[in-house]
């Protein structure tokens, strides 16, 4: 059963790579991935005072505003957009308060539910996967179009929907509506990810990025915690935590009634004055020069969502980016089909009757931290990432392949935690930096799309892999069958990297000797026309 812990991944602020930061992420890294990823702004700033028109003909005296009139203003924005951030940190940390996520599938399996394993594994799990796929496109659209609002109603009465229908519902199609109402809560993510960003000024978009982020991780992880100290050290029933986490989720709608709604969004409601026009303008000049500029809001073909369709076939042809988005596209998709059925093989392996027992909780909570760490470590890789990036990925997804063995292969239960807890943080390690290859030198826009267009497509492999090999309309398998499948889909992913990386370095090599060669060459020639010069004046002679 796939829940905010299993789905939940943890990014680093800061990304170091090779190549110079000149891009706008503050938006486009959190759209897609259901993150507030926190990526260095300050460049962006720098290259959008570039591209305003210059002002320096205007009389200095003229622009110089009274001191009495500046000092009101800021404090009284100050203290409004403290009191908003707050109030997002809050409620993005309330909203993930729901202690029984990480017990879902034990409270399936256990005697009061009475499901069996094939029931849960291939008819009621693999809906999450069709309702996800199902409403992804839909939902970002309206999130976009109704200004973020209304969209984090949905995914309240939502998250409400799944608990009610976990307390109150008794057979296969009660838990199937369970799990297409959850796909539309994943689906709704974007919303608060991107809602921040709407609210603040560019300047503050770091900060803001930082602590929501913040406040969802600390939600996260203390959920965890809390819904294991109920089964461990209270003995509460899972249909305790089911109670529980339906409160937090009913406080939760009521915190969205309150949110203040944005005047704007990144494509429907964008406002465009003409010196933004001309910033926007610039972006899309410099991906494609020969592109003939034209007004943005000259009908559909000219809106902002369509300019960045055409262009980006342009980007497509950059190496970093194609890389990183097929190990986003294959990796991920791998990564949480392996995060569904996770709690179904931990119940086959260690078939406990005693709640007290379970510790899925404790589990989700190391590899939340965990995650963290590795996240924040990655920031820190100092490497040539446009010549080691296959290598460094194809490597991860060796690793991820001989945990996803010893996963499926041990009889011992903390064995399966330990291998499940490094999978997920050696995942979390790469998503930063695969989020600063793709962004750097986009649009926000533009990199909007793309993470959206790799999300979209993971999420089509995901669903076809589980119609083939989970659903009971295909294969059917059982949880440890599914298990090693994932692990030949991953062998086959590290060798295709690394054979890639074998490649780009044998290249790079090949060039870097022809450029060694070459200076020698004219020299030589220099040398030669001397002796001839030379032999020519003692003929001569």
């Amino acid at each position: 059963m796939a829940s905010e812990n299993r789905c939940a991944g943890t990014i680093r602020q800061e990304i170091v790579t090779d190549a110079p930061i000149h891009f706008n992420s503050h938006l486009c890294t959190a759209l897609f991935l259901g993150e507030g990823y926190n990526l260095k702004m300050e460049a962006d700033h720098e290259k959008n005072e570039k591209l305003e028109p210059p002002e320096e003909h205007e009389p200095p005296v003229e622009d110089t505003p009274s001191p009495s009139e500046d000092k009101p203003a800021p404090t009284e924005e100050l203290k409004g957009w403290k009191f908003l951030l707050f109030y997002l940190c809050f409620y993005g940390f309330m909203t993930q308060l729901r202690p029984g996520e990480s017990f879902i599938t034990p409270f399936l399996l256990s005697p009061a539910m009475n499901f069996t394993k094939e029931q849960v594994t291939n008819e009621i799990t693999p809906v999450l996967s069709y309702s996800y796929m199902a409403v992804l496109v839909p939902v970002f659209l309206l999130t976009d179009y109704l200004r973020y609002k209304p969209v984090l109603i949905l995914q309240s009465l939502s998250h409400i929907s799944v608990w009610l229908l976990l307390i109150y519902g008794t057979d296969v199609i009660a838990m199937q509506f369970m799990e297409f109402f959850y796909g539309i809560t994943m689906a709704a993510r974007v919303a608060y990810s991107s809602y921040i960003f709407s609210l603040v000024s560019p300047s503050r978009y770091q900060r803001a990025a930082g602590y929501s982020r913040s406040s969802v991780l600390m939600g996260v992880f203390l959920s965890s915690v809390l819904g294991q100290l109920c089964v461990t050290v209270a003995g509460s029933p899972f249909m305790t935590l089911n109670y529980i986490s339906l409160g937090f989720m009913s406080f939760g709608l009521i915190l969205t009634l309150f949110l203040k709604r944005p005047k704007k969004s990144l494509f429907f409601n964008k406002r465009i004055s003409k010196e933004q026009n001309g910033v926007h303008q610039a972006d899309l000049q410099k991906l494609n020069p020969e592109a003939k500029v034209e007004g943005l809001c000259s009908g559909w073909k000219d809106s902002v969502f369509f300019r960045m369709l055409r262009e980006l076939k342009v980007t497509v042809r950059h190496p970093r980016l194609r890389i990183w988005s097929i190990w986003w596209i294959f990796n991920s998709a791998g990564y949480y089909l392996m995060l569904y059925y996770v709690q179904i093989l931990w119940n086959e392996i260690y078939p406990t009757i005693d709640n007290r027992k379970v510790y899925n909780g404790g589990v989700d909570a190391a590899s939340t931290l965990l995650g963290a760490i590795t996240s924040f470590s990655a920031g820190y890789v100092k490497i040539r990432w446009s010549l080691w990036s296959e290598l460094v990925i194809g490597v991860v997804t060796a690793f991820q392949a001989g945990l996803l063995m010893l996963m499926n292969s041990t009889s011992n239960i903390w064995v399966c935690y330990v291998a499940y807890i490094l999978f997920r943080s050696s995942y979390q390690f790469l998503v930063p930096i695969a989020i600063f290859q793709i962004a750097s030198s986009m649009s926000k826009e533009l990199c909007a799309l793309v993470f959206g267009i790799n999300t979209f497509f993971a999420t089509i492999l995901k669903t076809i892999i589980t119609i083939i090999i989970a659903d009971k309309r295909g294969l059917a398998l059982s949880v440890h069958p599914q298990f090693y499948v994932y692990f030949g889909y991953f062998t086959l992913l590290a060798v295709l990297y690394l054979v890639a990386a074998a490649w780009v370095i044998i290249r790079y090599k090949q060039e870097e000797h022809v450029e060694e060669n070459e200076p020698a060459k004219p020299q030589a020639s220099t040398e030669q026309k001397v002796e001839t010069d030379k032999s020519t004046v003692e003929s001569h002679a």
